[in-house]
């Protein structure tokens, strides 16, 4: 298991309507030490997205999250406005393999229910991979 302070400087905002869900992987990430902002709906992550105190390093999305938008279509929103962000959307087999055929660029990576692990080890995969970027 990843140590509680490892990841300090990491930010992950949650968008899932599902509060079990959502609370359960955001205390696991905060157990390990990542900063946590958690969504209810698209609209409430819009709002947190243009904070401009807030900052964020990796979404993590249901796509079939409540509000204006699905968890599609706020991806592309954050693509078009916060494109060093990056989206992960989430979703049961069924529903990936189904909501993936309406997106262009690979579909959804990480399966519902959250294996944390995954999701730790796919976060800080990212986190290199920007620090790497930065440093070009």
């Amino acid at each position: 298991m990843t140590g509680q302070n490892d990841h300090a400087s990491a930010s992950v905002l949650i968008v899932d309507s599902d509060i079990i869900v959502r609370h359960a992987l955001a205390d696991y990430l905060r157990h390990c030490g990542y900063r946590v902002v958690e969504a209810a709906s698209s609209d409430e992550a819009q709002l947190a997205l243009a904070e401009a105190s807030l900052s964020v390093d990796v979404v993590l999305c249901d796509v079939a999250v409540a509000g204006h938008q699905s968890g599609f279509e706020l991806a592309t929103w954050v693509r078009q406005n916060r494109p060093e962000l990056e989206v992960k959307l989430t979703a049961s087999v069924e529903g990936a393999a189904k909501a993936a055929a309406n997106l262009c660029d690979g579909g959804p990576h990480l399966g519902r229910p959250y294996e944390p692990d995954s999701v730790v080890d796919y976060i800080i995969q990212r986190r290199a991979t920007q620090q790497r970027n930065s440093e070009r």
